[in-house]
């Protein structure tokens, strides 16, 4: 039994390795999409003045 942990161990460690340092990612259509996406600018809305003092301020 401990022959097939330690060669489980061991696969799993080859499986890592290989897709850690070896495989290089590929963009599918989805990264890609996303990616598109971030580029356009986000509008932003300041909303900090709407926001209630802290509790122990005379503000």
């Amino acid at each position: 039994m401990p022959y097939v942990f330690g060669g489980l161990v061991v696969l799993n460690a080859i499986t890592l390795g290989y897709y850690l340092f070896i495989q290089q990612p590929t963009s599918t259509q989805t990264i890609q999409a996303a990616q598109a996406e971030l580029t356009r600018p986000i509008p932003f809305t300041n909303n900090a003045k709407y926001i209630a003092p802290r509790i122990g301020n005379k503000e």
